[in-house]
């Protein structure tokens, strides 16, 4: 099978590898589309230290159970399945005993510890696969898997009130998505973004301001995310909090924290919290509003030969929405 491999940080290579066999608890996957994450340049960058290599990137995957191990149960061959960032807890641990298995010590994920969707065939463990809504196509489905999922748990941490004030920071692939799933649940959100195309997208999404990532947002912030991996944001956005605000962070990667002064970015119980993965439940609950409420996906698809193409347009903002990976091999061009 074609497969895009990182064996070296700031590389990403294209080659053949055979087919992988499901273990006895995994499914055999023909991959139909996988979203390219931020995570995923990280992971090629060097960002996030290797602990496999080579590996195969890619954990927004969508595709068609073909084969399955003796143990594997839930999927009939030919079911659309979704292979998404975490791959295996060990269901043992104090986090996954308290409902916390996003923490536990022993997780494993897809593309950084096992191969994942930039290839033609992929496995995951079946307990770890997800039904997937009907109503979208694969591309639409693919950014749900990582950047629905996380916006959603970053959305929970910010433990905003309801029909409060909202700020996010950043407004990508993730970010697009949660604005919309905050505006539907009744919030007024903010979005502060460097990038004039994603304000432009924030208005039309419904949010009710578009600024400057470092602009100050019309009115003090209930709770905000900062999906930017930027540390300088921080103090940024805790200073637009209101009294007893939180700031989430939903990145599994940001730059160094300037120092922060006490008075004027924590006090008066302002709460800054990150976000580390997330559980199978976040992923189920969110697809089940995905599936409720139908969100509008913004892609940017990019034919499987040109997944390095997708990594350098990512990494230089060049993309508008979330670029996804197809099979196809038709010219890039946005959709929504």
């Amino acid at each position: 099978m074609r497969a895009w491999v990182v064996r070296s940080p700031g590389r990403l290579d294209q080659v053949e590898l055979p087919v992988p066999r499901p273990a006895a608890d995994e499914l055999l996957v023909r991959v139909r589309a996988c979203g390219v994450c931020r995570t995923d340049l990280h992971v090629r960058d060097g960002e996030l230290p290797p602990r496999k290599t080579p590996v195969v990137p890619g954990h927004e995957v969508v595709g068609e159970v073909v084969a399955a191990g003796p143990a594997a149960e839930g999927f009939p061959p030919g079911a659309r399945v979704g292979i998404p960032w975490l791959r295996r807890t060990c269901g043992r641990c104090r986090y996954c005993l308290r409902g916390r298995e996003n923490l536990c010590p022993s997780s494993a994920y897809t593309g950084w510890d096992a191969d994942g969707g930039y290839a033609e065939y992929a496995t995951v463990p079946a307990s770890y696969a997800y039904e997937l809504p009907a109503d979208y196509t694969d591309e639409e489905l693919a950014p749900l898997l990582c950047a629905g999922i996380i916006g959603y748990r970053a959305l929970r941490r910010a433990e905003l009130p309801p029909g409060g004030r909202l700020g996010v920071y950043g407004f990508g692939g993730s970010a697009h998505l949660t604005t919309q799933v905050a505006i539907g649940r009744g919030a007024v959100v903010h979005v502060l973004t460097r990038s004039a195309a994603a304000r432009a997208l924030a208005l039309e999404l419904g949010a009710a301001s578009a600024g400057d990532a470092y602009d100050r947002p019309p009115e003090p912030l209930d709770a905000a995310i900062l999906f930017a991996p930027v540390g300088d944001l921080v103090p940024v956005a805790l200073e637009a909090l209101d009294a007893g605000g939180t700031l989430s962070v939903a990145g599994i990667y940001l730059s160094d924290l300037p120092s922060l002064r006490y008075e004027r970015h924590l006090f008066r119980e302002r709460t800054l919290r990150s976000v580390t993965a997330n559980t199978r439940e976040d992923g189920r609950e969110f697809l089940n509003a995905a599936a409720a409420h139908r969100l509008r996906v913004s892609v940017t698809p990019y034919p499987f030969d040109r997944a390095d193409a997708a990594l350098d347009d990512l990494a230089a903002d060049r993309v508008h929405g979330v670029a996804v990976l197809t099979m196809d091999r038709g010219a890039p061009g946005a959709s929504s």
